[in-house]
């Protein structure tokens, strides 16, 4: 995994999960920070440790079948664009289902971007030091504030197309944003996807154009790709 900061993933049990993320988004400003301010819904009024707790149907991502990861590209010179995939499986968070598999708010995951790899190891160095800079802001979040595309529960066994929208929290700035998901729920496990699409600027951070690095594009794909187990909230 490179960077071995691990021991935040050997906490399993929902409400310690939960209570993570609700202390790394205070940490990251994830709440109270600096948000976007639209007329989107927001997340900022979920707490996430009692959400999980309350939930009647809480599924634990299992972070060795899960991964994080972002897709950017950049142009190199003498060589022309090139794609950069960045990927990571340090991810936990918990996704909140009521008693009849209708999805709740507050379903939440986290990654730890001190861990995130690519191709090139100079290139993750200088990402970690200066673009993202994960030694002060760790850990990217994403806590859910509405669910469309669904009327009432998710039935099981079917693919479900889902849109997410809530507080993504990336190098201590927060926005609302609206990802495409997919999701497979069974009785004691559930499979997703989910997309989201964000512009460097937006999160104040410094494109790395170092090197061979001529620019790159201002767009970055954050793709997150879960296993999720059930778990007795209660």
């Amino acid at each position: 995994m490179g960077l071995m900061h691990t021991s935040w993933l050997r906490t399993r049990s929902p409400q310690a999960i939960a209570g993570f993320v609700l202390g790394a988004t205070l940490v990251t400003g994830a709440i109270g920070g600096a948000a976007a301010q639209d007329s989107s819904p927001s997340a900022a009024a979920c707490n996430v440790e009692q959400a999980v707790a309350d939930a009647p149907l809480v599924y634990t991502v299992d972070s060795e079948q899960s991964t994080a990861s972002y897709t950017a590209t950049e142009e190199l010179a003498s060589v022309g664009a090139n794609e950069v995939v960045g990927t990571t499986n340090a991810i936990i968070g918990s996704i909140l289902f009521d008693e009849d598999g209708t999805p709740l708010a507050c379903s939440n995951f986290a990654v730890d971007m001190r861990t995130m790899e690519t191709d090139e190891s100079r290139r993750d160095n200088y990402l970690r030091d200066n673009t993202l800079e994960s030694d002060t802001y760790p850990f990217a979040i994403f806590v859910v504030a509405s669910v469309e595309g669904v009327d009432g529960p998710v039935v099981e066994g079917e693919p479900t197309v889902l849109q997410l929208t809530g507080d993504l929290t990336i190098h201590g700035v927060t926005k609302t944003v609206t990802g495409d998901a997919e999701v497979i729920r069974e009785a004691e496990s559930l499979t997703g996807t989910a997309t989201y699409t964000f512009l460097i600027a937006d999160f104040d951070m410094e494109k790395p154009i170092v090197g061979p690095v001529v620019s790159i594009e201002d767009e970055i794909t954050l793709s997150i790709d879960i296993v999720a187990n059930i778990e007795d909230a209660g």
